[in-house]
């Protein structure tokens, strides 16, 4: 029997773990960032942002069959999230690619955590997208 009245708790304890995990990462490399245990090439920063960009190309061209498919709910609680990791992948790439940090500076250690926040959300939601698509809320 399936109910859509509800918000299940399978969707929005996957999302909430993206960003708990996002925030950890975030967390664990502005620290290893800030201490120069870790460097961010020129590479790096454009493989992330091809990464995004093709997750937004992705994105818009499955929009489609993703209403067909997946609960409102369960789009609703994910997309947003997967919305703005692209975004801020995105946007912290190309912050990282224009201005050249010292390797311990707190600024561009607090970029490049929001960096891999921002990614590690892009993951770890469309994980949680696929367990939508797969209707993992439905109780038969």
């Amino acid at each position: 029997m399936n109910n859509y009245n509800c918000r299940c708790s399978c969707t929005n304890g996957c999302a909430a773990l993206s960003v708990i995990a996002g925030v950890i990462i975030g967390v664990i490399a502005t620290v290893l960032r800030i201490t120069a245990a870790i460097t961010v090439t020129p590479a790096f920063l454009w493989v992330l942002f091809g990464i995004a960009v093709v997750y937004l190309i992705a994105t818009l061209a499955i929009s489609p069959y993703l209403k067909a498919v997946a609960p409102r709910h369960c789009l609703c609680s994910v997309l947003p999230l997967q919305l703005l990791g692209i975004l801020g992948t995105i946007l912290t790439s190309v912050i990282l690619l224009g201005i050249t940090f010292v390797a311990t500076s707190i600024p561009g250690a607090i970029i490049t955590g929001l960096l891999l926040l921002f990614f590690t959300l892009i993951v770890t939601s469309t994980a949680c997208l696929i367990k939508c698509i797969a209707n993992c809320d439905n109780v038969d």
